[in-house]
């Protein structure tokens, strides 16, 4: 069955969103959301399935085009940006006019597009739960929640308050899951939204230059702070540091970190990144217990060795394959370290475990692979 959804999200890295938009061929669908973001993969997959996409762009102001917007940093310094918003964070949603507006926009959206499935990604702080009701008694239409945070420590009010209006959760780390079923959610299942697309998540050609620019030992592409979210992940790090380690990040770096930082890295080029590192490193953040990130299924899909912390998610999504790992996992930083230098001197090993791990996410982990089984939920609500 063919559906009209309605994503309802927030716009990251709006100029790479320009950029895909500019690529896009003659006769074909400009993209919603720009490579770097998983709902890209998602919206390709589930129009390669026959389905119709919208997006509203929650964090955009009432008519603000998404030509015009421009990228967050995220930095551990105090700044107006970060005062402004602490202020305005002390104003029930409801009471401020920005937001209202953008409910009414919603709405209207909504009413014009008549969709099958709304579907709300995590770290909603914009809209209300008075307008997902609305929406939902107006068109008859199912709400889908898709998240890879924790609700305990990412979700605003507005976001646990419409918990009990959602049909389907569909939670990266198991944990997150129980949690929004525990904050009334009517179902949950434990798909993660992070997958691989083949076209995409490969091994890239490295040019010369690009080689120099790019090579080193062990590749980190990812956010750093703020440190109470990312504190295993720093650390982790930091018993690296005498490595040949490279940092890639949108937002800042630790000082302790701040001279392996070599700029940021989205879409095409995390790729090559990725493709020119011998290791990647990809430890999950504090808030994560049962695995499930993007950088999981995006390096394996790279053909790149991946280490990352031992968690059941990631046991199970990577399971070893006749006796032998698809994936590297670590206990501590002294069980890191020595895993590590290990396997930088072991290139044969490394290259059969790389390899494994992409053979495997090409089988068992493809955003259509995720598509298919996000029809077969919808078919059983």
């Amino acid at each position: 069955m063919a559906y009209r959804i309605l994503f309802v999200s927030s716009l990251h890295h709006p100029e790479a969103l320009r950029e895909a938009k500019a690529l896009t061929p003659p006769g074909q669908p400009p993209p919603l959301f720009p490579p770097s973001m998983s709902q890209h993969f998602w919206e390709k997959a589930l129009r390669r399935q026959g389905h119709t996409l919208d997006v509203f762009y929650r964090n955009l102001s009432g008519g603000q085009p998404a030509a015009d917007a421009r990228m967050e940093r995220h930095t551990q310094t105090l700044t107006p940006q970060k005062v402004w918003q602490g202020l305005m964070n002390r104003v029930p949603p409801e009471a401020n006019p920005a937001l209202r507006q953008r409910n009414r926009h919603l709405l209207d959206q909504a009413h014009a597009f008549r969709p099958d499935i709304l579907w709300m990604t995590g770290d909603n702080t914009v809209i209300y739960p008075e307008t997902l009701a609305a929406i939902q008694r107006e068109t008859d239409c199912k709400l889908v929640y898709a998240c890879g945070t924790s609700p305990i420590v990412f979700s605003h009010a507005v976001d646990r308050q419409a918990a009990r209006l959602y049909d389907l959760v569909l939670a990266s780390d198991y944990y997150h899951g129980i949690q929004w079923l525990e904050l009334g959610a009517k179902r949950m299942e434990c798909l993660p939204i992070a997958a691989c697309d083949p076209d995409f998540h490969r091994p890239y050609p490295i040019t010369e230059t690009e080689r120099q620019q790019y090579a080193c030992d062990i590749a980190f592409v990812g956010t750093l702070v703020p440190d109470n979210l990312y504190s295993r992940r720093v650390r982790a790090l930091e018993a690296l540091t005498d490595f040949d380690l490279g940092i890639w990040s949108v937002h800042d770096v630790p000082p302790s970190l701040r001279r392996f930082a070599r700029g940021k890295a989205l879409g095409e080029e995390m790729q090559r990144i990725l493709s020119a590192a011998k290791i990647c490193f990809n430890t999950h953040g504090d808030f994560v217990f049962y695995g499930g990130n993007l950088r999981l299924f995006e390096v394996a899909g790279a053909g790149v060795f991946q280490v990352t912390d031992d968690l059941p998610g990631t046991r199970l999504w990577f399971p070893e394959i006749d006796g032998s790992p698809t994936i590297l996992t670590y206990q501590n930083e002294a069980d890191l370290r020595q895993k590590v230098a290990y396997y930088l001197t072991h290139d044969a090993e490394r290259q059969s475990v790389a390899a494994r791990a992409q053979a495997h996410v090409y089988a068992h982990h493809t955003y259509d692979m995720r598509a298919r089984r996000f029809e077969e939920l919808m078919e059983t609500l």
